[in-house]
């Protein structure tokens, strides 16, 4: 039976926030706009729940009772990568850069605005939903490329000597957007998914950076992702789609 707009099963969130006071005030904003929240409040619990089931998004905090939120992130996109998003009281720049280097999308800093979360959420799983839809068929989920292979629907790497390279959601969503539009400057906006990109927000280098150390792309002279000064970046490379 075709699954109808009104019939899908709306997104699944899991928050990870010791705060109970906090997290209702999280899992409440997000169920009035139709996403299904689950709430857990350590670390271990929230990494088993989540090998137990494939979250569309996770919420995590960095400050929990029994491990550091960025461990958590690092085990997270190890074993079940997914879409992440950053909620803390932690404002220092050096956490929000390794934040995004672990593989999180976004990064936010309490207190919040409940408005604002859900917008970045909303904006999130909108990129995702782009960089896995292929433009033509369905069934064009494999791209070849300077002797390198991507799997778009298991979000795997590899490359010509066979070995698997780790990606993170992120990253797979950012290098499957890259890959489908081949040769073209795309701006941050269209990289993030946004209309309106902080000029000061460095999180797409983050990635880039971490995608052309993984694609053995040397950041001096790269050959696949180039950087446009003042206009975007470029994937210069033929990709074929299987």
């Amino acid at each position: 039976m075709t699954t109808t707009p009104a019939e899908a099963t709306p997104p699944a969130i899991f928050v990870l926030e010791d705060d109970p006071e906090i997290a209702r005030l999280i899992c409440m904003s997000l169920a009035e706009y139709g996403f299904r929240c689950e709430h857990l409040s350590t670390g271990r619990q929230f990494l088993t729940r989540a090998r137990q089931a494939a979250p569309d998004l996770c919420i995590i905090d960095l400050g929990l009772p029994d491990m550091d939120g960025m461990q958590v992130v690092r085990e997270l996109q190890d074993g079940s990568p997914c879409a992440v998003l950053i909620l803390t009281g932690r404002n220092d720049v050096t956490d929000r850069v390794l934040g995004l280097e672990l593989g999180a999308d976004d990064y936010i800093v309490k207190p919040f605005e409940p408005r604002e979360l859900v917008a970045r959420v909303r904006s999130i799983l909108r990129r995702y939903q782009r960089s896995a839809a292929p433009e033509a068929s369905a069934e064009r989920n494999l791209a070849r490329f300077a002797g390198w292979t991507f799997d778009a629907s298991r979000h795997a790497l590899t490359a010509a000597d066979g070995r698997e390279i780790g990606l993170s959601a992120a990253e797979a969503s950012l290098l499957g957007t890259l890959l489908r539009r081949p040769n073209k400057i795309l701006s941050r906006e269209q990289l993030l998914g946004e209309r309106d990109v902080d000029p000061f927000d460095r999180s797409i280098d983050v990635r880039i950076s971490r995608l052309r150390r993984k694609l053995d792309d040397d950041p001096q002279s790269p050959r696949l992702i180039k950087t446009v000064y003042g206009a975007g970046y470029l994937f210069a490379a033929q990709v074929s789609w299987e």
